[in-house]
Order: C-alpha cells, then structure tokens, then sequence
C-alpha cells in the first residue's frame, strides 16, 4: 500500500511539473507578445517622426496609384516604359524638330494606310491564296464615354480647387498657388505646349523611379530644405504680411 502511495505522489509531482512548465510557457509567450506589441509601437513611433515628401504614409508604388500606370512610371516594365517613351519621343520629334504639322501627318499616315490596305485587299488577282479579311476599325462607346466622364471629373475637380483657394482667406496657400502659375507661366513663355508637355512626360517617368532609389537622401534634403523656407517664411510674415492692414472680417461676418 506504502509503494502504491508513493507511486501515486510520484505520478501528482510529475503531472505537477508539467502544469508549471506549460504556465511558464503560456507567461513567457504572452511577455513575448507584450514585447512585440511594445517593439511594434515604437517601430511605428519611430515611423510617424520619420520626415516623408508630401507627407506621404503609403510606398512610392502604391502613392502613385499602383498597377500598371505605377509600374510603368517606376520601370517595373522596362518594355512598356521605353516603347512609350519612344513613341511619346517620335511624336515630339515629328512635330518640334522637324516641324510637321498634325493635319499634314494625319493625311500622310491615311494615305499610306489606305494604300496598303487596297494594295492588300486587291493582291488576289496576282496571288492564287486569298487575302486576309481586313478587320473594321471601331471605337467602343464605353471607352470614350469613360475617357470623357474622367476629363470632365478631374476638369470639375480642378475648378472647385480654384474656387476654394480664391474664396478661402489662408494667404498662405494663395500666395502658393500665385507662385506656381506665374512659374508655370514663365516656362510656357519659354517653351511651346508640345515641348512643355514632353518635358512634364519625360519628367514623370523619371523622377519617381529616381526618388524610389534615393529615397532616404531626398527625404532628408527636402526636410533641411522646407525647415529653411518655414524661417523666412516667417521672417517676410513678420517684417512685411503683419504690416498689411486688414479690416474686420468679424464684423463684416455678422453684418
């Protein structure tokens, strides 16, 4: 009876053991959770100091929409960029350094392809094979009705911003836009629109794939660099914005 006592408190003390092993687990995994959830908060604290272009939280793939136009912009499909920007290039040659103009272009390119395409269609009488059936030409209504819909959206879009900024009274944001129109203006009285538009083109798929590299340097320059107008901002603010007398908007507001 003794021996079957002691196996029996030998049997408790073992299963006693292994409740306390599992415990320390179950504490020591729930402590490690703690530290992660604790390391993650910080990582994300660190994040949230760390200065972005823009203020953007979101990669440089998914800021610019994701997809194929973000692959493109950031040469992810280096095929598809380059033949666009072939294209984009063959077109600004053609109508800037060789100075053709789009009506004679259109002619041109129509004439050629309707000489192939009766040249083809008619090959028959020389050829014993019959040609290939030559597939008609449609534009899908849906397409243009889409491409329509978006211009008219981003259009409307682009007029209430405008509205906004001149019936707003923050000077900051007006004297902003003032300054990017008249730079804007100044470099459509350099360039013409189709070159205008080629540089804008070519900068776009140039600037986002250099920025994804060098990420860390510009973030670092650009914070050195808006720190540095935030203070003579505030110097012009002082010296010349505080000076302009205003009248009472309060009053005028309840009048």
């Amino acid at each position: 009876m003794a021996d079957h006592a002691g196996d029996g408190d030998d049997h408790k003390s073992a299963a006693e053991s292994i409740i306390d092993k599992i415990t320390e687990k179950f504490h020591g995994s729930s402590s490690e959770s703690e530290d992660e959830k604790d390391l993650k908060s910080a990582a994300s604290a660190v994040k949230a100091k760390i200065y972005r272009l823009f203020g953007r939280e979101k990669p440089v793939h998914k800021a610019l929409g994701g997809g194929k136009p973000a692959d493109i912009f950031l040469w992810r499909d280096k095929k598809i960029t380059a033949g666009v920007l072939g294209f984009v290039t063959a077109i600004w040659v053609l109508f800037e350094l060789l100075e053709y103009h789009l009506l004679t272009l259109v002619c041109h390119v129509l004439i050629l392809v309707l000489a192939l395409i009766f040249l083809w269609s008619n090959a028959s009488i020389y050829i014993k094979k019959s040609p290939p059936k030559i597939p008609e030409v449609v534009i899908p209504e849906d397409v243009f009705l889409g491409v329509a819909s978006a211009l008219r959206i981003e259009l409307n879009r682009a007029f209430a911003i405008l509205h906004d900024i001149a019936s707003d009274r923050d000077l900051k944001k007006f004297l902003g836009v003032i300054a990017g129109l008249w730079i804007l203006s100044t470099l459509g009285s350099c360039f013409n629109f189709l070159t205008l538009f080629y540089i804008c083109f070519v900068l776009l798929h140039t600037i986002p794939v250099l920025y994804e590299k060098y990420e860390r340097q510009v973030d670092a320059f650009c914070e050195k660099a808006e720190i540095e107008i935030k203070k003579q901002f505030a110097v012009f603010d002082a010296k010349v914005l505080s000076k302009i007398p205003r009248g009472p908007l309060k009053d005028k507001k309840l009048a």
